[in-house]
C-alpha cells in the first residue's frame, strides 16, 4: 500500500500493520472495562451504495455533473402590481380621493397582468402576488365606480369619513375617558 499524505496535520501511514504496537498503545493503560458485543448483539451493516473494485483494464466512467439549477426569482411586475393595487383601493376607500384611486388601481391591474404573464417563464415567482394585485385592483376599481355614481352612500367624494369615524367614536366614547 502507498502511503496517504496530505498537505494537512492529518497525514498518516496507512501501511503499519495493526499488530505493531506504537506508543501510544504502549503508554495507554490498559484497563477498559467495555465489554464487544457478541455476534448477536452486533448489528448487520448495509451499505447504500456499495463501492465495486474497478480492474484496471476497464476505463473509468465520467462522473455525472448535476446542472445547476437557477433560483426561483419574485417577479417585480407582480410586486409592483400588487403594492399599487393595494395603494389604489386606499385612495378608494378615503372617499375625496376616489377617482385618484381608480386610476391608481387601473395601472395596477396592468402592472398585475403584466406579472402574471411573467411568471409563466420557468424561473420567476410571484404568481399569487399577480393574482391578489389583480383582484384587489378590480375590487378597487368597482368599488370606486360606485362610490362615483353614489351607490354607496358611506363612501363618495362629498363625504369626509375620517371625519365622520372620529366624530362617531368621539358620541360613542366621550363619558368614557
Amino acid at each position: 500500500m502507498q502511503p496517504r499524505r496530505t498537505d494537512d496535520a492529518t497525514t498518516q501511514n496507512i501501511t503499519r500493520e495493526r499488530s505493531e504496537p506504537t506508543t501510544q498503545d504502549i503508554n495507554k493503560p490498559s484497563t477498559s472495562t467495555v465489554t464487544p458485543p457478541t455476534a448477536a448483539q452486533r448489528k448487520p451493516i448495509t451499505v447504500a451504495n456499495p463501492v465495486t473494485p474497478v480492474s484496471p483494464a476497464t476505463p473509468a466512467t465520467p462522473a455525472v455533473v448535476p446542472v445547476a439549477t437557477r433560483r426561483p426569482r419574485a417577479s417585480l411586475l407582480a410586486t409592483l402590481g400588487l403594492i399599487v393595487s393595494v395603494a389604489g383601493i386606499a385612495l378608494v376607500l378615503s372617499g375625496p380621493l376616489a377617482g385618484w384611486g381608480i386610476g391608481v388601481a387601473g395601472l395596477g391591474l396592468v402592472l398585475s397582468l403584466a406579472g402574471l404573464s411573467a411568471t409563466r417563464k420557468q424561473h420567476v415567482a410571484g404568481k399569487t402576488d399577480a393574482l391578489i394585485g389583480v383582484v384587489v385592483a378590480l375590487g378597487a376599481i368597482v368599488l370606486g365606480i360606485l362610490a362615483l355614481e353614489g351607490q354607496i352612500y358611506w363612501l363618495g367624494t362629498d363625504t369626509q369619513p375620517a371625519t365622520s369615524l372620529r366624530e362617531w367614536l368621539d358620541a360613542q366614547f366621550a363619558n368614557r375617558f
